[in-house]
C-alpha cells in the first residue's frame, strides 16, 4: 500500500507508475518533480540534493499514512532522489492510485505540498556564476 524510497539511482517513472496501478484504481495520479534550467532568472547548471535519511524516510512515511487516512487511496508511492542531478533529471516521484480521480488527485498535491513543507531534504542550486545550499521547501 506504500512504498517509500530516497536513492542515489534515477527514478524508474514507469516501475512507480506500475507499482500504484492495481484493479480497483480508477484513477492514477502522478506528480513528476524534474530539475529545471533557471531560478530566478539565473542559469542552473545543476541540483545536489542531500537529505538526512533517516528523519527525511520518517517524514515521508508519515506523509503516507496521513494520505492513506485522509483520501479513499488504494497505493501511495514517494521517491526522492539525492545527489546530483543535472537539468531535465527528475529529483522525485510522487504517485498515488485510488477509486476515483478526485481521491487521486487530492491525496497527489497534499504529499508533494508537504513533502517540500516538512521532509528535511537540501538542495546546492549550481549556477554558472556559483552555487548556494537552499532549503529544499519553498
Amino acid at each position: 500500500m506504500i512504498d517509500i524510497q530516497l536513492q542515489n539511482e534515477a527514478v524508474d517513472i514507469a516501475a512507480c507508475i506500475e507499482w500504484v496501478r492495481t484493479p480497483t484504481s480508477g484513477g492514477v495520479d502522478v506528480f513528476i518533480g524534474t530539475v529545471r534550467d533557471t531560478t530566478k532568472g539565473k542559469k542552473v547548471l545543476a541540483l545536489d540534493f542531500e537529505a538526512y535519511a533517516a528523519m527525511a524516510l520518517s517524514e515521508m512515511k508519515k506523509i503516507a499514512d496521513e494520505v492513506i487516512t485522509k483520501w479513499p487511496v488504494d497505493r501511495i508511492l514517494i521517491h526522492h532522489r539525492i545527489g546530483k542531478l543535472s537539468v531535465g533529471e527528475v529529483p522525485v516521484v510522487i504517485a498515488v492510485s485510488a477509486a476515483h480521480r478526485d481521491a487521486a488527485f487530492d491525496a497527489c498535491r497534499y504529499a508533494i505540498d508537504t513533502l517540500k513543507k516538512t521532509v528535511p531534504i537540501f538542495k546546492k542550486e549550481i549556477f554558472e556564476d556559483g552555487e548556494v545550499w537552499v532549503s529544499a521547501h519553498p
